[in-house]
């Protein structure tokens, strides 16, 4: 036998999830396996009428204060981290009845789901798995000899690698179950150190933990020479990561930014009040317009740029038809992604094969907390997600001349979207659709320009001889810190302004909007978004 091998003779099985359990139980006893396990796992084996050991049997122990101890005994531990052929630890195995335990198989009580459900405080805690963890931590230690799985994936992996190598376990293979089980324990720390900073109220925890598992291994990141992979997180948010994909080409890294960028974004439209629309190109949004129906949305949506349309990603908020389902197909669309789809409007998608349609089953509510991060050269930025709504923002007006409604309606529809655009961000509307955006540019007022210029190709685009910038609304997203960006929406034909207010040349600002007859409203929230 090769010195890497390691033949398996005895394992300890103590699993919370119990999925294909009696079988690989009894595949490992078919195999001459002696098993040894705990508490419900151990009746659920005897059960099947298998042949076990309960762990109370070998510790000479019985489970005690509600099976809080049980597997921490030298008998267990001793069992995994002994390492074979060292003389000492043969000798104290020898001297203290210590047998060689060679598999361990264990996964998790379900903290993550129990947080998930928001049970009560001591329901979570008691949830926190103690043994597990300590015992998982010591095979994969001890990987030389002992061979752990944390994974129910994993079990047919460890049979096939026991009939290749004649009941033995490799050295590779115990070498791969070990780094995923320190990445497991990893991320179920994780997950109890976050929820007690919640329950705490600390924004800042002295030590920070993010993990996750793996959905998809990409093929690459957002170029071909960065290497990518997409994880879940233990937050439960309706979007990408619990999408259900109906047909279509594997998503890529930017598939799935973009994607969350656009269902981030038509979240923020209630579904019970309007239909919404939102079309994404490279996590900017290239349109965005609300109607009376899906279809309504998406043709406003679509005249604000239908250059930077095609090839974008389509989010909604309500429950895809054909109608619309026909007109979005009629330009190249990488990916659509609502909350549901009606049977017409799947068939209709399915004639175009690469095109991916996502179904999440809910949109993600744009007022819960949660925690956006960022890495940095040696560093992660952690902060919570800009959850600031505009429908609870007090507005102000500071003009002379107040919003008609329907310019108060508009507003707040592009300070809606403005929360969505990379800064700097200026948003003209118009009648609830957006008109010209212009994103990310070093200077407010170049953003302001560009809105303009786009609300102009819009015109043209559409056959208009007017801009469509002249009689909408202009919305940005922090404050102008002078009046040149204010007064460049002015001559683009802009009536009314919103914005979060709070420059030193605030004063300056509503004088020239007053001059310009401008209506200006002030939110007193800044949305920036790098």
């Amino acid at each position: 036998m090769s010195s890497d091998l390691r033949p398996l003779t005895r394992a300890l099985l103590s699993v919370s999830d119990k999925t294909g359990l009696i079988d690989f139980a009894r595949a490992l006893s078919a195999r001459g396996i002696e098993l040894i396990s705990t508490g419900g796992t151990s009746k659920a084996i005897a059960d099947a009428g298998l042949k076990v050991i309960d762990v109370s049997d070998l510790t000479g122990f019985p489970e005690m204060m509600d099976g809080r101890v049980k597997t921490l005994h030298p008998k267990v531990h001793g069992g995994l981290l002994a390492i074979r052929e060292n003389p000492e630890h043969e000798a104290a195995m020898l001297a203290h009845d210590i047998k060689p335990i060679d598999l361990l198989v264990v996964n998790l009580y379900p903290f993550e789901a129990t947080i998930a459900k928001g049970a009560a405080y001591d329901e979570c805690i008691e949830n926190i798995d103690i043994g597990g963890p300590a015992m998982i931590r010591a095979a994969a230690k001890n990987h030389a000899d002992v061979a752990v799985v944390v994974d129910v994936a994993d079990y047919a992996p460890l049979l096939a690698a026991l009939d290749a190598n004649h009941g033995a376990t490799t050295l590779a293979l115990r070498k791969t179950l070990a780094q995923k089980a320190y990445a497991r324990t990893a991320v179920y720390d994780a997950a109890i150190s976050n929820w007690f900073a919640n329950e705490l109220g600390d924004s800042a925890p002295d030590y920070r933990a993010m993990g996750g598992s793996l959905l998809e291994k990409m093929r690459y990141g957002e170029n071909p020479h960065q290497a990518a992979g997409f994880y879940k997180t233990p937050e439960q948010r309706f979007g990408v990561s619990t999408a259900r994909q109906v047909q279509g080409k594997t998503l890529s890294y930017n598939n799935v930014n973009d994607t969350d960028a656009a269902f981030e974004c038509v979240a923020e439209f209630d579904p019970s009040r309007t239909a919404a629309v939102a079309i994404i190109k490279h996590a900017n949004p290239c349109g965005v317009a609300e109607g009376a129906s899906l279809l309504e949305a998406y043709e406003k949506a679509l005249r604000c740029d239908p250059v930077s349309a095609f090839g974008g990603i389509v989010a909604l908020n309500r429950k895809l038809d054909a109608a619309a389902a026909a007109e979005i197909v009629k330009i190249f669309t990488e990916v659509i992604i609502a909350p549901d789809a009606d049977d017409e409007a799947i068939a209709l998608i399915g004639a175009k094969k690469n095109l991916r349609l996502l179904l999440t089953g809910g949109l993600p509510d744009p007022r819960s907390a949660g925690l956006t991060l960022r890495t940095v050269a040696g560093g992660l930025l952690v902060q919570g997600r800009d959850n600031a709504v505009v429908d609870d923002m007090e507005l102000k007006v500071v003009t002379r001349r107040a919003p008609s409604a329907q310019e108060l309606a508009d507003l707040t529809f592009a300070f809606r979207i403005c929360k969505h655009v990379k800064s700097n961000a200026i948003v003209y509307a118009k009648q609830g659709a957006t008109v010209g955006i212009g994103a990310g540019q070093m200077s407010r007022v170049d953003s302001s320009r560009i809105a303009a210029w786009k609300a102009a190709e819009a015109a043209k685009a559409a056959g208009l001889s007017e801009s469509l910038a002249n009689g909408a609304v202009v919305a940005s997203d922090a404050f102008f810190p002078f009046a040149d960006g204010l007064l460049a929406a002015a001559e683009a034909g802009a009536t009314a302004v919103i914005q979060p207010g709070g420059s030193m040349r605030d004063d300056e600002v509503i004088r020239a909007a007053d001059e310009a007859g401008l209506a200006m409203v002030l939110t007193g929230h800044r949305h920036f978004r790098h």
